[in-house]
């Protein structure tokens, strides 16, 4: 993209361009993923687009199509959108909930079968996310009624009344679990920035369609846990791990997670219409966005996370980095009206298209890697590999553009 001309024209092909892109990426998981033997969606397909039949189906990844799937309809009003989303909620429904504990099951097997039944908060929280947006567009309110009920399980079973913030795991039956990672990757720890940062969102969607009282309490709590707790207010990185009394436990600086909370926690402010929480989230946004800029690389990629202990930086870029990368310099261009967070996020989208857009097989690459070779053994679709981070990266950037032009 032309960086050079008006603002005006920039917006104009930026918003041009994402629409393509956002038809592009539906159209992938449209024609590729659907499980049509078994039901739902495969559970893994390779960088080459091959489905690994056989494959785990996780909650995040069909409550992550389900939430893309109906955003975008309630974007375009295409219906082939709402139904890829009806398939993604009834297998939600029929195999993921769990009907006698309540939550979700972190996965099914390929036929649709509990398969690891723990209870990570995290998919629950995607899940009341999901459901959220899905009532948007379906108008169903057995769907705004299955949002409530597990949001009240999560404040009934994972809300710390004591400390405030939300435990990260249990049992199938709620009970505590020693191993409370979301993956091997993560410390072992109770709370994390990540979990409550979408159990954030999810609430955020959720207050959208249900503007209860409790809620908006909820949401303001996690907010002050971000000012409390997660955000370094030296720094202007997330803190990542905590143990249940709000002692830092690592100091692993991940920049796609502070450029994604950089906008995520004023959307959820200007939800809730706190004046308050709304100038000091603009005034943060701004704090948290150069802190990110550290790990820019200069071809305008995002690296991946950054150990100061050890002073190793992870030299991947990550796809998700990007999509969050793109929407966070936006956001922060918007509250201060300056260019260079603009041209900050349309490099970011430049460096995608020519690094991470798989331009014969369709969707993202998961990354590249130091030597900037795309990383082929990782997922194009999987327990991580989702439609969410891009799909949302495209619909939150074509609507800011369309409500400011």
């Amino acid at each position: 993209m032309n960086t050079v001309g008006t603002v005006r024209e920039q917006l104009d092909s930026y918003k041009s361009e994402l629409n393509a892109e956002l038809s592009n990426i539906l159209d992938y998981w449209i024609n590729h993923t659907q499980d049509i033997v078994d039901g739902g969606f495969y559970g893994k397909i390779d960088n080459d687009n091959h489905p690994i039949s056989h494959a785990p189906k996780g909650s995040v990844l069909n409550a992550r199509i389900l939430w893309s799937f109906s955003s975008a309809y309630n974007l375009t009003g295409k219906k082939e959108y709402l139904k890829i989303a009806n398939r993604a909620y009834r297998y939600i429904v029929d195999h993921i909930i769990d009907k006698n504990y309540g939550g979700v099951y972190w996965t099914v097997d390929h036929l649709g079968k509990k398969l690891d039944a723990k209870k990570q908060v995290y998919a629950s929280a995607f899940t009341i996310y999901a459901f959220s947006e899905y009532y948007k567009a379906s108008g169903q309110e057995q769907v705004l009624n299955q949002a409530i009920d597990l949001y009240r399980l999560l404040v009934a079973k994972s809300f710390d009344r004591d400390e405030t913030g939300y435990l990260e795991a249990f049992t199938e039956n709620w009970q505590p679990i020693s191993d409370l990672r979301l993956s091997a990757k993560d410390a072992n720890e109770k709370k994390t920035m990540n979990t409550h940062l979408h159990v954030l969102e999810a609430y955020t969607n959720l207050y959208c369609v249900w503007p209860d009282e409790t809620l908006r309490e909820q949401v303001v709590m996690l907010l002050h846990n971000f000012l409390d707790h997660f955000i370094d207010a030296g720094t202007g990185h997330l803190n990542l791990f905590f143990d249940e009394d709000w002692n830092k436990r690592s100091t692993l600086i991940s920049y796609g997670h502070d450029i994604e909370a950089a906008w995520l926690l004023l959307v959820s402010a200007e939800a809730i219409d706190d004046a308050g929480l709304i100038k000091r989230l603009k005034d943060i946004a701004v704090k948290i966005t150069e802190a990110a800029i550290e790990g820019l690389d200069a071809d305008g990629g995002l690296w991946y996370e950054y150990e100061p202990a050890n002073n190793h930086l992870i030299k991947e870029k990550h796809w998700w980095v990007q999509a969050e990368a793109m929407i966070g310099f936006f956001n922060t261009w918007q509250i201060t009206g300056d260019e260079k967070y603009l041209n900050l996020s349309i490099n970011n989208w430049d460096f995608v298209k020519d690094k991470i857009l798989d331009k014969n097989n369709g969707e993202w690459f998961w990354g590249i890697n130091a030597y900037g070779r795309v990383m082929r053994s990782e997922d194009k679709a999987g327990l991580w590999k989702c439609p969410y981070h891009n799909s949302r990266a495209c619909m939150e950037i074509i609507r800011r553009i369309t409500t400011s032009i």
